[in-house]
């Protein structure tokens, strides 16, 4: 019982007394040590990301004190809010087999700012290394390679089938219902499989050292329509992950975020640079006010991006990063706006879904985040942090089975996601 104490105090931190003895109730029901102990029905991964995670019921197993829950503070995942470069070319040109345009350094830091303590068996450094080594001796990319391995593994926070502690950074033989897929005994020849499978989608030559992806000869023997084939990142959509719609896409915006400048005054001093010497050029004044965004200049960034529209009216990391910079200066309706004209032609870009979900649920325009959560479902349907919004705002609309429901559905797609498990410890603690 103290385990599943300590694992909540965070959470009790945040409740009022209307709901604190409630929560206690909840959280310790006689003889709760054992269910505790074991990894839950409902999520069965759990106990690899999170020991004695509870178990919760697939129905709303009580009634709701709305009284309680009016006065809880429920958890919803952060805007996404790293701004992005223009990509090199079209996404649908970049090719699996080339050479890294990110620094080790820079996907060192990229991973990091997104999660200091990545669930890994080796240090940060060392993975970025070993992705390096492996990628650059095959000839595939590898940066982007990083970044499907920061996309299937949540910036090695995990919380689906797989365990961290399989060194599998891409899901190898994890094909749904509950299977971990493979184990590798090192990091390094973890991401050795990992690369050698990227190998058979791109190329019919062999690898350069002896196969340790489980899963290659599958590939050449079974998948003809796959084997050498499939040469661009957006090629795996549907191939590598099913459904996928947007899978490839989405490495490549994770690649665009590693490649944008940092805040030194070397960056600075770059992108004053860039803009001195390509005046006319939208990219420079993009450059510029990233590099003045992570400054938290604001006025400035968003000054520059209004220039990088100028200079290329409708250019989709421009308007994203305007919406950014916008958002912090309390410009709502400016980000808003960016938001819809963004998303008129590229119906695809999941982040700024969320963001605009977002936005329209501080609103109080709960059906309109719902719907944009949906959207974002629909092109990828693995997010966790989408089902937990639509939860929130289902709980708004008093419509407390649907968001037990809504939160059930997302901690079975990630078991790892704090604000999820929060949700569905303050909603049970929460009822009658």
């Amino acid at each position: 019982m103290k385990h599943k104490e300590e694992l909540f105090v965070n959470y009790f931190r945040s409740f009022p007394a209307v709901c604190f003895a409630a929560a206690l109730c909840a959280a310790f029901p006689a003889g709760s040590e054992a269910a505790a102990a074991s990894a839950p029905a409902s999520v069965p991964a759990a106990s690899r990301t999170i020991a004695g995670r509870p178990s919760f019921a697939a129905e709303l197993p009580g009634t709701v004190n709305q009284k309680a829950v009016r006065e809880v503070r429920w958890h919803i995942a952060d805007a996404h809010d790293t701004p992005m470069t223009t990509p090199p070319a079209a996404p649908e040109t970049i090719s699996i087999l080339g050479p890294a345009e990110a620094t080790q350094e820079q996907m060192v830091q990229f991973i990091l700012q997104r999660n200091p303590q990545p669930k890994l068996t080796c240090s940060v450094q060392e993975i970025v290394r070993f992705y390096y080594q492996e990628a650059g001796r095959e000839g595939i990319r590898p940066d982007v390679a990083l970044c499907q391995a920061l996309k299937e593994t949540g910036f090695f926070g995990y919380g689906g089938d797989v365990a961290p502690q399989q060194n599998n950074f891409c899901g190898l033989g994890a094909t749904g219902n509950h299977e971990p897929g493979h184990s590798f005994a090192t990091a390094q020849l973890g991401v050795r499989a990992h690369i050698q499978h990227l190998l058979a989608y791109a190329s019919r030559k062999a690898p350069s050292v002896p196969i340790v992806d489980p899963r290659y000869q599958h590939l050449v023997r079974n998948r003809p329509d796959l084997h050498g084939k499939v040469d661009r990142w957006t090629g795996l959509n549907g191939a590598w992950a099913v459904p996928g719609k947007n899978y490839g896409q989405d490495i490549l915006r994770l690649w665009q975020q590693a490649q944008a400048p940092d805040s030194s005054d070397a960056a600075l001093d770059a992108a004053e640079r860039k803009v001195r010497n390509m005046p006319d050029d939208a990219g420079s004044y993009l450059y510029r006010g990233i590099v003045r965004y992570k400054r938290g200049d604001y006025p400035s960034a968003l000054s520059d991006f209004e220039t990088a529209l100028q200079r290329a009216p409708g250019t989709a990391e421009a308007l994203y990063d305007h919406a950014l910079a916008a958002v912090r200066l309390g410009k709502e309706r400016e980000a808003m706006s960016d938001y819809d004209q963004l998303l008129r032609f590229a119906p695809s870009f999941t982040q700024a879904w969320y963001n605009r979900g977002l936005l329209r649920f501080a609103r109080r325009d709960y059906n309109g985040a719902i719907r944009d959560m949906e959207q974002l479902l629909f092109i990828e349907d693995r997010t966790a942090d989408a089902y937990n919004l639509i939860g929130v705002a289902h709980i708004r609309q008093k419509k407390y089975r649907e968001a037990w429901h809504d939160f059930y559905t997302a901690a079975a797609v990630n078991s790892a996601n704090w604000n999820v498990l929060a949700n569905q410890f303050i909603l049970e603690a929460c009822l009658k």
